[in-house]
């Protein structure tokens, strides 16, 4: 049987290690030492794989234009499990990205089958959360985006219904809409591209939603009229399914090449990149795409309060960013540690960070300072801070945080334009 993820389900348990040898995610440890002024994400391994993130890194030192999207479900509230990929998206515009958003109110419908207004509210709120951690670019909704709807049809001629199986264990029993709604993910995939150039674009997902971007870099292929090969003397390029006449157009731009019925040879002194580039020019003047595969990075899931995935299937496992402040403390003393039975184990034995709910809020959201996490690490596992003590400091910080939030949330309420 197919290894499969489920970009859909509500499971608790994710195993990113073994997601990242399945699927050949690169660890992000192999490419973290490219970004200068590291953030918490990567800093501490939250960030946990990668596809091809080498150009966006590379685009980020050099200054060169890049693009970074990612998608929400507006499905229900946001929540802490959304803050993260929420913040990786502002850094990289920070870091000079062109923003996007795409609010999946057509994933939404199809999947969980809301009202197109309900989707709409929960839309609001993600972009008022948005805005209000520093996003600037544009954020847009599905179904309203007639050119994203487009693109989705085109992409949909590349995506055989043999893939969708493969792909995400697709049956007869699945509804066409569901089906539909992943053409519409390759589009935002796509999009940023097709809208303001051609450019590496990352996408920051959780793991579970490697199947879009594994879809989206095979109908990426399949858009392309040419194939560029470094061969060892020299560049071919070679027609893959380009109309009458793209060859000869390629021709006349490299002189001295060597043109045959279904292949170009280049002279020496040409670059593989600098080829691509003209070839992928060549290819949108006879109205193809030329885009260049789709990159992504992979964040391990913030646990959840009760044990898990954060997920909203389970209320108590999380904290709505609209949560009252008893709701917020009731669940962060009530959250499970890794403290030991008694305080005089946990005195004695030290507690087990690695596993416990609080100490991993601390390490993606609530504590900037390295060394402070450092010491919170140690004196848990020598048994020097106990459970009850670290989560009266941690539900300080959260309520902190939640109350300054919502003051820049009702700040930018404004902005909300749907």
């Amino acid at each position: 049987m197919a290894k499969q993820i489920n970009p859909w389900s509500n499971t608790t348990k994710i195993d990113i290690d073994r997601l990242i040898s399945d699927f050949g995610i690169e660890p992000f440890s192999s490419i973290k030492e490219k970004i200068a002024d590291q953030p918490i994400f990567t800093r501490r391994t939250i960030v946990a794989g990668h596809r091809d993130y080498d150009v966006v890194a590379d685009a980020i030192t050099q200054k060169k234009p890049f693009h970074v999207l990612t998608g929400f479900m507006p499905s229900g509230h946001p929540h802490f499990g959304h803050l993260m990929v929420m913040k990786e998206v502002v850094w990289h515009i920070q870091q000079g990205g062109n923003g996007f958003i795409s609010m999946a109110d057509c994933e939404a419908h199809a999947v969980r089958g809301l009202s197109w207004g309900v989707c709409d509210r929960y839309a609001r709120e993600y972009m008022e959360c948005l805005y209000a951690l520093g996003f600037s670019g544009e954020i847009y909704s599905q179904r309203r985006n007639n050119v994203l709807k487009d693109l989705a049809f085109e992409a949909a001629t590349k995506i055989n219904l043999s893939e969708l199986s493969a792909i995400y264990g697709f049956g007869p029993e699945t509804e066409l809409a569901h089906a539909i709604s992943v053409s519409m993910q390759v589009a935002d995939i796509l999009y940023p591209q097709l809208v303001s150039g051609i450019a590496p674009t990352v996408v920051p997902v959780g793991i579970d939603q490697d199947p879009h971007i594994r879809l989206t870099r095979d109908v990426t292929n399949s858009f392309r009229m040419f194939l560029v090969d470094e061969r060892e003397t020299h560049i071919s390029i070679r027609v893959k399914n380009a109309p009458t006449g793209a060859l000869d157009a390629v021709a006349k731009r490299f002189g001295g090449s060597e043109k045959h019925q279904m292949h170009l040879d280049l002279p020496a002194g040409y670059t593989l990149a600098e080829t691509d580039t003209i070839v992928r020019e060549v290819e949108r003047e006879f109205g193809g795409f030329g885009f260049l595969l789709p990159s992504a990075t992979y964040h391990s899931f913030l646990l959840g309060l009760r044990g898990g995935k954060m997920s909203s299937s389970v209320s108590d496992s999380l904290i709505w960013f609209d949560d009252p402040e008893m709701d917020v403390k009731k669940k962060i003393m009530g959250s499970l540690t890794g403290g030991r039975q008694t305080l005089e184990e946990q005195k004695k034995l030290g507690g087990e960070p690695e596993k416990c709910s609080i100490y991993q809020l601390n390490r993606f959201h609530m504590q900037d300072d390295d060394a402070e996490l450092a010491e919170m690490c140690r004196a848990c596992r020598e048994g020097d801070l106990m459970c009850g003590t670290c989560k009266k400091r941690t539900f300080e910080l959260v309520w902190t945080f939640l109350q300054e939030f919502k003051e820049k949330r009702d700040e930018v309420v404004h902005m909300v334009k749907w």
